[in-house]
């Protein structure tokens, strides 16, 4: 029974393979790839880091040779990173179709010729294995993003060469290419300031981008239910639900929640219950470890291409966003946002704790360790007493402390937030709800089943509290909290701190609203 049990787990590094991992069909997450393959096109497979993508070319790679209509080569570039210059990094490509070629079952033994330079290298080695072959070619690039520059411009060129001369020579009958980035980005990367290539761009061979999506919640209860049949260990559905939320279907988050519980909190005790205050617990054990998948993506925050995008949605403006932008197209790709009631937000809750802290973290450790449950008794959080001291703080630190910050507009709601961490550390949480074009931030603490609301706006109008008294009463019905907390901050250099700094008392329908200039 042992051997059973032990036989699969949850995946959290590099592909899934059968028998080893719970997994589920990576293709029905990825639509009409056969048919693209059947009619003998060119495509693009782009998907956020860790989604599945390799899983899925593998799988496909595996089946496609079973079915014997199709020789399927798998081949990854992710050696090549790094190699500018085509004059090194074609061979390098034609070395890793090399390398692939010799690990397939029905290729190894042909051999890839070297014929001319590097500007026909890739072209002519592909030409020659094709003549070679009993059946049609189909050839599966990952990791293109690690080409760059005159690499990735040679590398496509060829393609292009071959691709648009099939008729009269041998040549792949389909390809993909796949990566973290669509077909735009890789323009983006080799055209400065939209220049052209020519009129024979090495991009229009791509007839179709195509995405894997993440899992739904039924494919969340679906992969942990092969758990369960495996050792009787049941997630219950409140359970997913809560996964679903933490990790809205993100591959190898609900991997690493499933993962934490089931290995770290439940200690691989198969008879033991799980509860649903397990994944509030695994949620946090993943945002505070900083995993490397977590950790790579939110370097990307450091970009400025990435901060132009993000900074607004921290802030619930629209600023200078644009949905068709590059720049906004290549957050999204990159998975760090998802568009949901037709709002940009962060992709799950799970990536937007992450992002608050990873760009709160300097604040959060130099403030004083003293503040750590400062403020939270047995009878609850005063957040009175707290937001009191965070506007003194504010007054002799705040505009220094916002100095630090490459996200220098949202540096208000960031250094609150780190404030606000170091206290309810000891025992509290801080559930955070962000959304393009909503103009504020919401906040909830929680501590022991009551919610204290905050809500943080710039002071944009004569008309910010106005419309922020609306947006909090809004949130508070959403909460069923009685008290909430609306923070004004006003950065307008030429108002004194007598008028910035105020406190006022306000009851709305039952509730009681404090609105609290910083």
């Amino acid at each position: 029974m042992l051997a059973a049990v032990m036989s699969r787990v949850f995946n959290i590094a590099g592909p899934c393979v059968p028998g080893e991992h719970y997994m589920l069909p990576a293709e029905a997450r990825c639509g009409d790839l056969r048919r693209l393959i059947d009619e003998k096109l060119y495509f693009v497979i782009h998907a956020a880091r860790q989604s599945g993508k390799t899983t899925l070319l593998q799988g496909v790679a595996a089946s496609l040779n079973g079915q014997r209509k199709y020789h399927a080569l798998y081949c990854s570039l992710e050696s090549i990173q790094g190699i500018h210059e085509p004059a090194g990094g074609i061979p390098a490509v034609v070395d890793g179709l090399r390398m692939a070629i010799s690990l397939h079952s029905a290729l190894k033994g042909l051999e890839l010729p070297t014929v001319g330079g590097f500007t026909i290298q890739l072209r002519s080695a592909l030409t020659h294995l094709c003549q070679k072959l009993d059946r049609p070619l189909v050839l599966l690039f990952d990791e293109v993003d690690c080409l760059a520059e005159g690499t990735l411009i040679s590398f496509l060129r060829q393609l292009r060469d071959g691709y648009v001369n099939r008729a009269a020579t041998p040549f792949v009958h389909s390809l993909a290419l796949v990566g973290m980035r669509n077909i735009r980005d890789y323009k983006a990367r080799v055209r400065p300031d939209r220049e052209t290539l020519g009129t024979a761009s090495p991009f229009n061979i791509v007839s179709k981008a195509l995405t894997l999506r993440n899992f739904t919640r039924d494919e969340v209860a679906a992969l942990y239910a092969q758990h369960t049949e495996v050792t009787r260990q049941e997630f219950p559905d409140e359970m997913v639900n809560q996964v679903f939320e933490w990790t809205r279907g993100q591959p190898w988050l609900a991997n690493a929640v499933a993962k934490e519980i089931v290995e770290e909190i439940g200690a691989r005790d198969w008879r033991r219950k799980l509860e649903p205050a397990m994944v509030e617990e695994a949620a946090q054990r993943i945002i505070l470890r900083r995993d490397t998948h977590i950790d790579s993506l939110m370097e990307r925050l450091r970009e400025e291409r990435v901060r132009r995008v993000v900074e607004p949605i921290l802030l619930g403006t629209e600023g200078t966003v644009r949905r068709l932008d590059d720049d906004y197209l290549y957050v999204r790709d990159l998975g760090l946002i998802r568009e949901d009631d037709d709002a940009p937000r962060p992709a799950n809750r799970i990536y937007s704790e992450v992002m608050v802290r990873t760009l709160s973290y300097d604040s959060q450790r130099d403030l004083p360790a003293s503040l750590e449950g400062r403020w939270i008794t047995a009878q609850g959080v005063d957040l009175d007493g707290l937001l009191r001291e965070f506007q003194r703080f504010w007054r002799a630190n705040g505009e220094a402390w916002a100095e630090r910050y490459d996200y220098r507009e949202a540096a208000p709601h960031l250094i609150l937030q780190a404030y606000l961490q170091r206290v309810v550390n000891s025992g509290a949480s801080v559930a955070r709800e962000f959304a393009l074009g909503r103009a504020r931030l919401d906040l909830c603490v929680s501590h022991g089943g009551r919610h204290y609301v905050v809500e943080l706006k710039l002071w944009r109008s004569a008309k910010t509290v106005k419309e922020g008294l609306e947006q909090i009463a809004g949130y508070m019905d959403t909460t069923g909290a009685r008290d909430g907390w609306l923070v004004i901050f006003d950065r307008r250099p030429r108002i004194p701190w007598k008028q910035k700094l105020y406190w006022r008392k306000l009851t709305r329908q039952e509730r009681r609203i404090r609105v609290v200039g910083c």
